[in-house]
Formats: C-alpha cells, structure tokens, sequence
C-alpha cells in the first residue's frame, strides 16, 4: 500500500475574486462632504471620456479573448487601470473617503485600491456568453445601487452631522462598492471569477489586511443592504410601471378616471 507523501506542496484552488482595501472609516471634513458631488463633477467628465475608449478596448480584447483565451496585455493593463480609477471616483462618491482621487491610473498612495489578477486563462465559451452570463450579476448589481442611491441623502445627512460615516453605514457601503467593482472585472474580461460575497466574507477566509479584507460585516450591514436590495426591487418597479404607463399615453387618447363635476 502507498504511504501518503508530506512533502507534496498544497495547491490553493480557491477561485480568486477581486480584493478591495479601503482602511477603516476616519474623520472627513464636514465641507467636503456637504460639496461633494459638486466636487467630483470634473471626475465624473473624465471617467465618461476614458468610458468610450474603455468600450472600444473591451470590443477589441472580448475577439483577443475570444480567439486567445485570454484577455490581451495591453487591453489588460488599461482596463486594470481604468477599474481602478473608476472605483476610486465610485468610492468618493459614496462617501467611503474624504480623499480627492487623482486624475491618473495609478495611484498607490491614495486610500482606496484594488488587486486584479488579469490576463489569466479565460474560457472562451464563458468569454462569447459574456454578457448573457453577467444579466443576473447586473441585476443585483443594479438593485444595491439603485438601494443605495435612494437612502443617499440619508447617509449624506449622517455623515455631514457625524463628521464620519458609521461602522454599519460603512460596511454596507463597501460591500456595494466592492460588488460594483468585481462586477466590472468580470464584464471586462478581467477576471473568470464570477461576482460573488454580497453579505461580506467569513472571519477566518484570509489573514486581515485591510478594513475590507476580509470584508466581515456587522449584522446592522448586512440588514442595511437588504434594505437597498428591497429598495432597489421597489425602485426598478415604479420605474417600469412609470414608463409603462407613459408610453400608454403616448399611444393612444388620455383615459380620465375622474367623475364629471357636478355642474
């Protein structure tokens, strides 16, 4: 019978997913916080110019994929980059950071960054079905954003009053963000790892490095973002029946279900 071999290395097949560090919520200056918006205005043209050029990079690397394998080196690189600066913009936005994020893809010193692994193997049938595969990735995606985004001024109000944000406001916050973010990776090609962990992650999945990694949420997080997704579901609704029954009025004659005055 053959004796087991201890000197055999351990193969670590767990699936990498994109890691998000964000360090702890701290103070945030009150100004900026009240100005926010206003002051991401100039990051928000840029990120929808580098939008383009992201586009036609995600079209040329999707046939690099298709026919490669693997996402090209160059489409790799820049997409990494544009994930990065995009999620730096993101995260002011939700108020994770008070700092201002760079105008440049690289940015080590800033608060707020990502670990990718691009240009791995890709299966070419998942790369074809690409955005098939990502609908139901899109959805939730869309419906914590869409969550988030109505209790906005709510958490905006909080935080300006508090000076920062709290533990359960953050950690339902980062846990959209960090969504958000592999969600992109994955439609971008940069990563095979499916979007997953939308309530954080176990205590014990890896060594602490970051206030997000692991991302272990308290339970007034997780209630947080089953709110955004009930939210989200309410939202997306109204929207559709609001849309629906514009279009009604748009193809035919008004239908008055007032009664006639009294004369």
């Amino acid at each position: 019978m053959e004796q087991p071999r201890w000197d055999v290395p351990v193969v670590d097949r767990t699936e990498f997913q994109p890691a998000l560090d964000v360090p702890p919520p701290g103070p945030q200056n009150r100004l900026t916080v009240l100005l926010r918006l206003l002051l991401l205005v100039p990051q928000y043209v840029v990120l929808w110019l580098l939008s383009v050029v992201a586009f036609v990079v995600v079209v040329i690397g999707w046939f690099g994929a298709l026919f490669g394998g693997r996402l090209p080196r160059f489409a790799a690189d820049w997409l990494s980059g544009y994930l990065a600066y995009d999620t730096r913009v993101y995260a002011s936005s939700l108020l994770v950071t008070d700092r201002y994020p760079p105008f440049r893809f690289a940015a080590l010193d800033h608060p707020v960054r990502i670990e990718l692994r691009p240009g791995g193997p890709l299966n070419r049938l998942a790369v074809f079905f690409r955005l098939l595969l990502a609908i139901p990735a899109a959805i939730v995606q869309g419906l914590l954003q869409t969550g988030w985004w109505m209790l906005s001024f709510v958490s905006w109000l909080v935080v300006l009053v508090l000076g920062r944000m709290p533990e359960a406001l953050f950690g339902a916050t980062t846990a959209v963000l960090r969504y958000r973010m592999r969600f992109q990776a994955y439609l971008m090609m940069l990563t095979a790892a499916y979007p997953k962990a939308v309530f954080g992650d176990p205590a014990d999945s890896e060594p602490p490095r970051s206030a997000t990694r692991p991302l272990v949420l308290t339970g007034g997080a997780k209630a947080l973002l089953v709110v955004y997704l009930v939210l989200g579901v309410i939202g997306s609704t109204a929207g559709s029946v609001t849309t629906d029954w514009d279009s009604y009025e748009d193809g035919g004659d008004t239908v008055s279900t007032m009664a006639p005055l009294p004369r």
